[in-house]
């Protein structure tokens, strides 16, 4: 697994439990503590190693952990970044679901080795889509609803998203928007600001 997922989870997993859970996670992953260079490729048996050790540290289910992950890339503002390259898919949510076809192509582009879920969207019209994440490894679909969540949030719209299970090689995920304008969304400009 590329580290700059792994160094995704690690930095989720400190920002909000704290440096102390990370800790005692990392001891129980076997992991070190210093956590994963982001650059580097590591033992997908390290990642599930994590993952584990937090649920079973933190007490919650594996789908909770990564669909909070998932919120977690959009809406810290340390990564700034990761919301800064899904905004970029469209002026409203569902211009961003649109788009959602292109995000693996997009991301290769600002990390060449990064092994992102391929995505494919169906428009079931009526303001209903389903939204196929296939990668090897399961559990991007729980990431990619917490992802949506938050993308929801910033845009201002009111969905209801549904984590259907595995099909074949694919996750499913409905997406209902019930109102494109339910609240004001975050603010975003095309350009950095200077500080």
């Amino acid at each position: 697994m590329h580290g700059l997922i792994n160094r995704s989870i690690q930095c989720f997993l400190r920002d909000t439990y704290g440096a102390e859970a990370w800790t005692q996670i990392a001891q129980l992953s076997g992991t070190d503590e210093a956590g994963f260079e982001a650059m580097l490729l590591y033992d997908d048996a390290a990642t599930g190693a994590v993952l584990d050790a937090a649920a079973k540290h933190l007490e919650k289910p594996h789908d909770m952990l990564l669909e909070d992950l998932g919120t977690y890339l959009v809406s810290n503002p340390q990564i700034e970044a990761v919301r800064r390259l899904l905004r970029f898919g469209g002026a409203s949510f569902v211009d961003f679901l649109h788009s959602l076809d292109e995000l693996h192509d997009r991301a290769r582009l600002a990390v060449p080795d990064l092994d992102m879920p391929a995505l494919e969207m169906r428009d079931h019209g009526g303001g209903a889509w389903s939204i196929a994440v296939t990668h090897p490894h399961p559990g991007f679909g729980h990431v990619m609803v917490g992802v949506l969540r938050a993308m929801a949030d910033d845009y201002g719209a009111l969905v209801l998203l549904d984590h259907q299970g595995r099909v074949d090689k694919a996750e499913i995920i409905r997406v209902e928007l019930l109102e494109a304008s339910f609240a004001e969304g975050r603010d975003f400009h095309l350009g950095l600001r200077a500080s």
